[in-house]
């Protein structure tokens, strides 16, 4: 199964809330918290909930303010995104 990033900036205020959210719905996904400092947040998310992720991120969008970001440069090797066999910005993919 294919995991996709979805990579949201966020307030800081709202990660919590964010986060409770998105683990109300089971299975929906992981909320991962990239940078806490720019409030950059990552939503890893399988191919079979994306369109509900998408649909929950535009519900929260209204509620909270968040936008949809690129994924950071210089990342670096995560282990929990390497666990989850998600490839670094050095294999060159998108999702």
């Amino acid at each position: 199964m294919d995991v996709h990033e979805i990579y949201l900036q966020v307030r800081r205020p709202d990660i919590a809330y964010i986060k409770f959210i998105v683990e109300s719905y089971e299975l929906l996904g992981i909320i991962r918290t990239v940078d806490p400092e720019k409030a950059v947040i990552v939503l890893l998310v399988l191919e079979d909930s994306r369109q509900l992720a998408r649909e929950v991120l535009a519900a929260l969008a209204d509620e909270v303010g968040l936008e949809e970001v690129p994924r950071p440069a210089g990342l670096g090797d995560d282990w929990l995104l390497g666990e989850l066999g998600i490839p670094g910005p050095e294999a060159g993919q998108e999702s």
